[in-house]
């Protein structure tokens, strides 16, 4: 079968068809084509650009600016309440995305809305000077960011068959440590004007957002078959039976334990290097972008050999199993050496197992779907829950530990322990190799 006409291969949440679907017919997507991968990459970028340039650096120094005195209180009421808010926003709407039937196709017009309302947010955030305020905006921008990531996702199962979803995992994955990187390094540099850091986030995403949509056109969905909707069946559809679906379970409980392990400690890592370490304010701000700096070599290289070789190899798991062992060596650096050397050996230690990571879970959970993908938006945006609530919690949780459950050091243990908890949850995926 030819690569250029790839009719009859059936993608999670649809047939990848070489023409476009004639009226009535299920709804389709076009082949992969060069500009695709290159899109991903991008537009992962942007996204990742602005999730780690805020949350590592703009974020932290703007509650600390409002009142020093409560900053990891702060933070963590802030977050906690945008995590509330936002614990369904993926779910949600990649069903709706499944259910989209639009001349641009079920997950452009999602990715373009989102972007937008999160920037025009973005643009407002930087004036305010009240924490309530700040959850508010923050909250907005969460979901609005959501709104662009969860169709972001469905667009990997759409589009590739199963065989090359590794490779086009790993262009996510990627894209997603560079953007961690550039965008930690540029809100390094707009450190000390904060506004103007988040408008030029938010002017990001709206850019790339519009031209993705128009360079990577899908099918019209317009007049695309659809059944019937149903409240009943809409709120329904959230739940996955884990008895049904145990594979669906075990990936997602995997992939919670690991982002919480890995991210209670990124949360922090700001404070971590004026309370741990002992670094004033700026030399902090300057550490967190050398820290990323480290990492991103050895994190790029591990990202493109396991999305590479996994594919090759046909597993997933052992590539799980690895990163956690390799991100419980990073973990405890700090611990062995409560110094700038241990968080640069724990950087870059954990730059490779998150890089290892990121590039096969992607694929993985796209071969767990229920029911054959045919709701892979919803049930994908599901999964990215297990990215989002972790990562959202890991504040709340970290703030918890450090000012009442023995400080740094027991958040370096804490991290430790979920992390192998992860690699545990792996084992019983039985159809996943």
């Amino acid at each position: 079968m030819s690569v250029l006409d790839p009719a009859s291969e059936i993608a999670p949440t649809g047939t990848i068809r070489s023409v476009a679907p004639a009226p009535g017919d299920p709804a389709a997507s076009p082949p992969a084509n060069r500009r695709l991968l290159p899109s991903l990459l991008i537009a992962a970028l942007t996204l990742f650009a602005t999730y780690g340039g805020l949350i590592a650096i703009l974020l932290p120094s703007q509650v600390l600016l409002v009142d020093e005195a409560n900053k990891v209180a702060n933070l963590a009421t802030v977050t906690t309440i945008s995590f509330v808010f936002t614990l369904f926003a993926q779910p949600i709407v990649g069903a709706l995305s499944d259910r989209t039937r639009s001349r641009f196709g079920r997950r452009v017009p999602w990715m373009v809305i989102g972007a937008i309302v999160g920037g025009i947010f973005l643009f407002g955030l930087g004036s305010l000077a009240d924490i309530v305020w700040i959850a508010v905006f923050w909250t907005i921008i969460q979901v609005a960011l959501n709104f662009f990531q969860a169709p972001l996702t469905a667009i990997t199962a759409d589009r590739f068959p199963r065989a090359k979803r590794g490779g086009a995992s790993a262009m996510i994955g990627l894209g997603t440590q560079l953007g961690m990187t550039i965008g930690i390094m540029l809100a390094g540099a707009f450190a000390a004007q904060v506004g103007v850091g988040y408008s030029a986030f938010g002017a990001g995403v709206i850019v790339v957002a519009v031209l993705f949509a128009l360079v990577n056109r899908d099918w019209s969905s317009k007049h695309a078959a659809v059944d019937a909707f149903s409240w009943g069946a809409f709120f329904r559809g959230f739940w996955i039976d884990p008895r049904r679906h145990p594979d669906f379970a075990w990936a997602f409980a995997a992939r919670f334990l690991l982002i919480l392990g890995y991210f209670v400690v990124t949360a922090f890592q700001l404070y971590m290097l004026t309370d741990y370490i002992g670094m004033p304010l700026a030399d902090a701000q300057g550490a967190v972008v050398t820290l990323t700096l480290v990492a991103f070599i050895p994190t790029l290289i591990a990202i493109a050999v396991s999305g590479w070789w996994s594919d090759r190899v046909g597993r997933r798991k052992v590539f799980i199993y690895a990163a956690s062992v390799v991100m419980v060596v990073g973990l405890a650096m700090p611990l062995l050496q409560p110094n700038m050397t241990g968080m640069i050996l724990m950087a870059i230690i954990n730059g490779v197992g998150f890089g290892l990571y990121m590039s096969v879970d992607a694929a993985l959970m796209t071969e767990v779907l229920p029911n054959e993908g045919t709701s892979a938006g919803k049930d994908l945006g599901i999964l990215n829950v297990a990215t989002n609530v972790p990562q959202a919690l890991s504040p709340a949780i970290g703030g918890l530990i450090i000012t009442s459950l023995g400080g740094y050091p027991m958040l370096f243990a804490f991290a430790i322990v979920f992390v192998i908890l992860a690699a545990i949850a792996t084992a019983p995926i039985k159809g996943v190799r």
